[in-house]
């Protein structure tokens, strides 16, 4: 698979992203063509006092379907990598010190590249974990 470092680079400034306390949001977008399944977006969650990640695919159908996964913050990149090129051209990583955007190109090459953060805060359950965590 051509991508394949490219794409666990970008998961891994996803993971690194969470464990400094940094990470905001992960999207998948930028579908080609008119594929139900529209967005992947990616925040934080706690269960049973463990860090987590809770997927929520929006799907259109009738309507607006969201259908939520929760998952471990290990098998993100194997959970979201299937989806990548099918259906989505672009994974955007929210972090409160840059936007990472990776995207395909019409070659299906992936490129990853940085911008000013859009986010000044990160994601309000990832900061509540960590600040727990550090009392204990």
């Amino acid at each position: 698979m051509p991508n394949s470092s490219t794409y666990s680079n970008f998961f891994n400034k996803v993971k690194t992203s969470i464990h400094e306390g940094t990470f905001a949001k992960l999207t998948l977008t930028k579908t080609i063509g008119q594929p139900e399944l529209q967005n992947i977006y990616v925040r934080t969650i706690v269960v049973d006092d463990i860090l987590k990640l809770s997927l929520t695919f929006k799907i259109y159908k009738d309507g607006l379907e969201e259908i939520e996964k929760i998952i471990e913050l290990e098998d993100l990149e194997t959970e979201l990598v299937p989806y990548i090129n099918n259906p989505f051209m672009w994974g955007l990583l929210f972090t409160t010190e840059a936007d990472i955007t990776m995207k395909l190109n019409k070659k299906r090459l992936a490129t990853i590249t940085e911008q000013p953060p859009t986010f000044k805060n990160p994601d309000q359950i990832l900061k509540d974990f960590i600040t727990k965590s550090q009392q204990e």
